[in-house]
């Protein structure tokens, strides 16, 4: 009785699974550095769609500076994709009761 309903949560959590992929495509976040002198949007499958740098950077000698602002900014992005992503998987596994230590996707 509990394998069954074990099976029916694992496939509910499959179809769950994959609704979420499908969805992570159309998510952007942006990240940012330099007081927004520099921003980055990922998709929520850590695609970038776009980088933005103000043209007041590309006056600056200093190229070293702003691709520093273009990998913090690319970094920003990315922990908001993860932070967004962990909030995904708590919703979808909210109702599962899962052993201690296990974590999804496996």
């Amino acid at each position: 009785k509990n394998l069954g309903q074990m099976m029916k949560q694992a496939q509910e959590m499959q179809s769950k699974m994959q609704e979420m992929q499908d969805r992570l495509g159309d998510i952007e976040i942006v990240g940012r550095s330099g007081g927004d002198l520099v921003s980055v949007t990922l998709t929520g499958k850590n695609e970038m769609r776009s980088l933005t740098i103000d043209p007041s950077l590309l006056n600056s000698d200093d190229l070293e500076v702003i691709e520093d602002l273009v990998v913090a900014a690319h970094a920003d992005a990315r922990s908001k994709v993860e932070e967004t992503l962990q909030k995904e998987m708590q919703k979808m596994t909210g109702g599962l009761n899962l052993p201690a230590g296990i974590s999804l996707p496996f």
